[in-house]
């Protein structure tokens, strides 16, 4: 019996090292395996909302013509108010063409400074800073746009003067007229995005 034992001892203690060994190099190789199981439990890290890009306050945008017979009268806008600021901060510009009947074209550039929209009306003022119409430049002008699904609608500050050039300076910032001539959708569409106090 001891020389049975003797001889089969070294074979037993073999077979167990070459199994431990085994066992610790498949142990290594699934803890070393890329992408085993750890992807998939990986967490979605979400942007807090403190870091997303607030929405602007309000804006006006878009370029079009009226629908007025014989004469080209466009208007286009570019402005916006940001996030938490007052109306009279706003900021962009607002362009006016008009070519009367017999072809004579007029002008002016405006510096938007206040914006105040309420649903889908905006009243948008600014001062003219390019003009081909003499005596024009510094004047104060505003605007009014209704934005609406069946047609928009436009309004300005000398309606009741007839013509820019009649219009007194000393508007105040922010007033507009009823939005009294409507707009060819064939030409283009204003966009008046709603006032969100802050």
């Amino acid at each position: 019996m001891r020389n049975f034992t003797a001889r089969r001892t070294p074979r037993l203690v073999a077979l167990g090292a070459a199994l431990l060994v085994t066992a610790g190099a498949a142990g290594s190789a699934a803890a070393q395996a890329p992408g085993a199981g750890t992807e998939a439990a990986r967490p979605t890290v979400r942007q807090p909302a403190s870091a997303q890009a607030p929405r602007e306050a309000a804006a006006l945008t878009g370029k079009a013509r009226l629908d007025r017979p014989g004469h080209l009268i466009t208007f286009g806008f570019d402005a916006h108010l940001a996030a938490g600021a007052f109306p009279d901060a706003a900021k962009g510009t607002f362009s006016i063409r008009h070519q009367w009947p017999e072809g004579n074209v007029q002008w002016a550039d405006v510096k938007v400074d206040c914006l105040v929209t309420g649903g889908k009306v905006a009243v948008v003022t600014g001062t003219v800073a390019k003009s081909n119409i003499p005596g024009q430049y510094g004047k104060r002008v505003g605007i009014t746009v209704d934005d609406r699904p069946e047609g928009d609608r436009l309004g300005y500050s000398w309606l009741l003067d007839g013509h820019l050039t009649k219009q007194p300076r000393g508007l105040r910032k922010c007033l507009g007229s009823v939005p009294i001539e409507k707009v060819d959708a064939s030409t283009g569409d204003f966009e008046v995005l709603p006032l969100e106090l802050g």
